[in-house]
């Protein structure tokens, strides 16, 4: 007891002390982040797809699975994006995961109006996602480390899991014969989401929709998804400017959801138990 009353005044001494560092200066950084997710190969086409077919589906899974994430932000506003990078160029055998890339556009936080906007394409149409900011229920763990050169407190959430986020979705089984007893592995509904923050960035934002902590979120463990801060780059003359997105049809996330939703059942239909690569299971 006596331990974690210490470590909770260790927090707010450490962000009193930073938030007195930045209150005169128009504070604000870069900070990138590396995002993995670990899935199962999903059984696309059983057993006649070819050895090479499988290997080109698991590229473009794990270029959808693996990506770096630039975080813009100040006092109140914050732009995660994903890192621009040139694409190797595709050949057939990856056609069908055109427009099933599911991680989402830019995204805009605002802390001051409770406001998230995210800037996102599906399937060639262009929505902006407009919907308070989502709130987690965060528990103040007894534990710290060391991320970098930043002391880093733990902190631990439930989270409801969108029927549309990749990042958790299970397939739908893992052989190709109907024969197979092996019981399928259940998307959950809920996950625990761990995150490791630093008060030495007085500022309560953190990668993607994570935020509501008394300092920059540098690490978040979600399931399969783990996503860790790589490098930071405070106050820099270069600084990008922060830009509410714009452009598309608006939505909510709930509105959003149910377009993802019906358009997944429609390719189910379409390929009519085959998966987007290959032929029909037998």
């Amino acid at each position: 007891m006596k331990s974690h009353m210490f470590k909770t005044l260790m927090v707010f001494a450490i962000f009193a002390t930073s938030l007195h560092n930045y209150a005169q200066a128009d504070f604000q950084g870069v900070a990138y982040y590396e995002s993995k997710t670990t899935a199962d190969m999903p059984d696309f086409g059983g057993r006649q797809m070819s050895e090479e077919q499988k290997k080109r589906i698991a590229e473009r899974m794990k270029s959808m699975l693996e990506k770096t994430y630039v975080l813009t932000f100040n006092r109140s506003e914050s732009i995660y994006k994903e890192e621009e990078k040139l694409e190797a160029p595709t050949t057939s055998g990856g056609r069908g995961f055109r427009g099933m890339d599911l991680s989402s556009g830019p995204q805009y936080k605002n802390i001051k109006t409770n406001q998230i906007l995210i800037d996102q394409e599906f399937f060639g149409k262009q929505f902006l996602i407009k919907d308070s900011l989502p709130k987690l229920e965060w528990k103040m763990e007894n534990e710290t480390k060391q991320i970098g050169q930043y002391t880093c407190f733990k902190a631990t959430a439930m989270k409801t899991v969108s029927a549309t986020d990749i990042r958790t979705m299970r397939p739908p089984g893992r052989g190709g014969d109907d024969n197979d007893k092996e019981e399928k592995e259940e998307t959950p509904k809920q996950i625990l989401v761990t995150a490791w923050y630093t008060p030495q960035i007085p500022i309560n934002q953190g990668p993607g929709e994570y935020w509501g902590l008394p300092g920059l979120i540098l690490e978040i463990n979600a399931d399969r998804t783990t996503i860790l801060c790589s490098k930071i780059v405070l106050n820099s003359k270069d600084g990008e400017v922060i830009k509410e997105p714009k452009r598309g049809k608006e939505v909510t996330q709930e509105e959003y959801n149910e377009i993802v939703k019906k358009k997944m059942e429609e390719m189910r239909e379409m390929y009519g138990g085959r998966g987007p690569g290959g032929g029909r299971r037998r």
